[in-house]
């Protein structure tokens, strides 16, 4: 694992989060876009040489309107970046950590991603990333 690449926040409303933490950073989203495999919009903002992604659910079945039906608003992950997502998926697969995809998924913001259960992380639900060359 290289670092961490950012923070993942779950939140009910996008447009009233992106204002929030437009007022909080002091400087508007970077980006903003949705993944429709995964049932969510997001939006990223930058804080020095760190990412914050907030994350809303758009339909009802997908993780994000799940965690917030269970644990309500708030940190859903923690991403790190990698430079070889299927080596390090495989690393912690040999290290006896659960994978939640066998595969790396398309993600936002051009990254290829995999989750880790948080069962085995100490209920921190931990993002791979790498970005899309």
């Amino acid at each position: 694992m290289l670092q961490i690449e950012h923070l993942g926040i779950a939140v009910a409303d996008l447009a009233a989060a992106n204002a929030l933490f437009a007022r909080l950073s002091g400087a508007p989203a970077y980006k903003v876009e949705t993944v429709e495999s995964e049932g969510v919009s997001t939006s990223f903002f930058k804080v020095g040489p760190n990412k914050l992604e907030l994350l809303e659910a758009t339909r009802p079945d997908s993780p994000i309107a799940k965690f917030i039906d269970k644990r309500g608003e708030g940190i859903h992950h923690v991403a790190f970046e990698v430079a070889d997502i299927r080596a390090e998926m495989a690393r912690l697969k040999a290290e006896g950590f659960t994978l939640l995809s066998e595969e790396p998924k398309r993600g936002a913001d051009n990254k290829l991603v995999c989750f880790v259960h948080p069962k085995g992380t100490n209920g921190v639900l931990v993002e791979l990333c790498q970005e899309i060359r």
